[in-house]
């Protein structure tokens, strides 16, 4: 965790001021926090558990860190405009100050008139000075402003790199952590020949899940507790923005009842409340699956992961890892993954599906993170 730390230490310092800054430090707390739960951690779900919510530190605290060096690069060129439109009068500013110069001789200030036309002179003289002054000192602070701006762009851009490998290294040691996992409750398990069938006679997402419990051998009751009061609150199972919704045509004139999340590569993708994994695999032209179902006749599909972590048939707790997103420069013919520009260049496919029959997930989830 010496990567942890040091990005604790980054985020949290004084190169990302303002709103990102604070974002950034609660990002540190986080991952602070999650270092702590990592090292108490006695079972291998406590350090899934742990490795979950650092990364998701990670994520939040990278976030903030590229905002801000949008921000700095933003205000970075509005200066160099602002000083580029007034160079002219920047040229005359440095030219009437260098004639003044900081001691001037007694000659210098005589005028051809004499006694009065020296006087008058003294009095226009002393009217633009303080604004020539003024006019320096922001010209100064300006450019003050652009030095600083830059040399907090290559501070952050070094941090960002550090921030990115540390959390690759806990991504991988969440991997490692899932695949150690074996203490989940399970539901029911999983016959693959029942599955390949369903699979090969399915021709839509609907009657694939039409059909899902033909799959399940061995079922017990469910036994999570029903979330129709967090109607409309539970979080988005990733970061990320709301490309397209519900209803909405695609740039082929595709609509679909789910919507689309634009991601960051690699995002981590969690479970928004305790639920049975009813499906995980690929499937139709989805890509890579996963269905899950938080209480009877109410399902989650989530669309578009480039790696997995559940198992059909385990019980995972709110907040377990599903799987991650892929990379910048994954290939695929998934419908979820489309541009999305702003960095975010993978995309996540979310259906909530009531009985037989899809509704806009955003009635179920909080669309506010970002």
């Amino acid at each position: 965790m010496r990567a942890a730390a040091l990005i604790l230490c980054l985020l949290a310092g004084p190169a990302l001021a303002q709103a990102p800054g604070e974002a950034a430090r609660a990002a540190a707390r986080a991952l602070e926090e999650a270092s702590v739960q990592l090292d108490q951690a006695d079972t291998a779900r406590d350090r899934v558990k742990a490795l979950t919510r650092t990364v998701e530190a990670y994520e939040d605290g990278l976030a903030a860190l590229r905002d801000g060096l949008r921000d700095a690069a933003v205000r970075e060129t509005e200066l160099s405009r602002r000083l580029a439109a007034q160079e002219g009068e920047v040229a005359q500013l440095l030219g009437v100050l260098s004639s003044l110069g900081s001691s001037a001789a007694p000659e210098a200030l005589l005028h051809p008139a004499g006694p009065v036309g020296s006087a008058r002179a003294g009095m226009l003289l002393a009217a633009v000075t303080p604004g020539l002054a003024q006019e320096a000192r922001a010209l100064r602070s300006d450019l003050d402003e652009v030095a600083q701006l830059r040399a907090l762009q290559e501070s952050a851009a070094q941090t960002l790199r550090e921030g990115l490998a540390g959390v690759q290294v806990a991504r991988t040691e969440l991997s490692q952590a899932v695949a150690d996992r074996t203490d989940l409750p399970m539901r029911f398990t999983e016959d693959p020949v029942r599955t390949a069938i369903l699979i090969a006679a399915t021709e839509t997402l609907e009657g694939f899940a039409s059909g899902l419990s033909n799959i399940a051998q061995g079922e017990a009751p469910n036994a999570l507790p029903p979330v129709d009061a967090r109607r409309g609150s539970l979080p988005l199972p990733v970061r990320g923005q709301v490309l397209r919704a519900a209803g909405e045509s695609d740039a082929a004139g595709v609509s679909r009842p789910g919507i689309v999340l634009a991601t960051l590569p690699q995002a981590i993708v969690t479970t928004p409340t305790a639920a049975t994994v009813r499906y995980s695999g690929p499937l139709l032209d989805y890509g890579l699956v996963t269905i899950l179902e938080p209480q009877p006749d109410l399902l989650f599909v989530l669309a578009g992961l480039d790696e997995s972590y559940a198992e059909t048939g385990e019980i995972l707790p709110e907040g377990a890892p599903v799987g991650l997103m892929g990379d910048a420069a994954a290939d695929g013919a998934s419908p979820s993954r489309e541009g999305s520009g702003a960095g975010r260049t993978e995309t996540l496919y979310i259906e909530v599906r009531e009985g037989d029959a899809p509704v806009d997930p955003l009635e179920w989830f909080a669309s506010d993170k970002g």
